[in-house]
């Protein structure tokens, strides 16, 4: 009797609570660990009541191409999986930075390769890879113009929609502050026109250079920032004649520097921040 809570004391599992401007993940590495994580697991970590709190989990594994550091394998707080992070990919770039001591990192995802590269500044760039723009890539049901989508929900309309390695439409409003987000968001996430789902971004061009952006994330609600949506906003705004080729993101969590290269890859710049380390009891990833 004595022994059984001791030993069931050990029975943890260790893991990073990591932000990109309050888009906010639990970092697991299963390069070391090797408990079973998946979708209720993600769930349970995910609740802000009852686990530890995050938008997405995010699962450092072994690489499968040798080309690549690691594996970034991302799960939503829904425990959907997702096949790009923006802001999570700044954030596992800089773990592997700072654990290899190399600048430049390569991240294998369900997405492709992403190269990245950990600036002087502290901050994080990473190669988010060639736009897609065409509605099989993306992808929607059918045929139809992806830079006036035939789409409506409440005040939106006619969003532009592109893929950053996962589906993102991108309604341009007055004031994207007085939007309902959370009301009109869940709704077009499960439009019939989106066979994966799409993450929805309301975005407010303020001047050739700056957009201010609001997202409702596929499997995680409403977050302070999304980094591929910012991408797809600012490809969205340049396809419509609204901007240049480069301009600062706004996120309610903070800014984003996003450029759009004339090879197709689009490049975003931020921050990528530990905010504690901690370990949890493994009975939590039965969800």
């Amino acid at each position: 009797m004595g022994r059984g809570p001791y030993k069931r004391a050990m029975q943890r599992i260790a893991f990073r609570k990591m932000h990109g401007l309050g888009n906010d993940f639990v970092v697991i590495d299963r390069r070391r660990e090797t408990a079973a994580i998946g979708a209720a697991a993600a769930r349970a970590l995910a609740d802000r009541h009852t686990g530890i709190g995050c938008d997405q989990l995010i699962l450092i594994e072994k690489p499968r191409q040798p080309a690549a550091h690691a594996f970034m394998r991302i799960l939503n707080a829904d425990g959907s999986e997702a096949e790009a992070c923006g802001n999570g990919a700044r954030c596992i770039a800089r773990l592997v930075a700072e654990e290899t001591g190399e600048r430049q990192v390569r991240l294998e995802t369900l997405a492709g390769l992403l190269d990245a590269e950990l600036l002087p500044d502290g901050r994080v760039a990473v190669d988010m890879g060639p736009v897609r723009t065409s509605w099989r890539e993306i992808p929607l049901a059918r045929d139809m113009d992806t830079l006036c989508v035939d789409l409506a929900a409440g005040p939106l309309a006619d969003p532009v929609c592109t893929s950053i390695g996962n589906p993102h439409a991108t309604f341009f409003v007055g004031d994207a502050d007085a939007v309902d987000l959370a009301a009109v968001g869940p709704r077009l996430e499960h439009d019939s026109l989106f066979p994966e789902r799409a993450n929805i971004g309301v975005a407010t061009v303020r001047g050739r250079r700056r957009i201010r952006l609001r997202v409702w994330e596929r499997g995680a609600g409403i977050t302070q920032a999304c980094g591929s949506g910012a991408c797809a906003a600012l490809v969205a705004a340049h396809r419509r004649g609204l901007t240049g080729r480069r301009a600062t993101v706004a996120l309610d969590g903070g800014d984003l520097d996003i450029r759009w290269r004339d090879d197709g890859h689009v490049v975003m710049t931020g921050p990528a921040t530990l905010a504690f380390e901690g370990s949890v009891d493994t009975a939590l990833l039965a969800g």
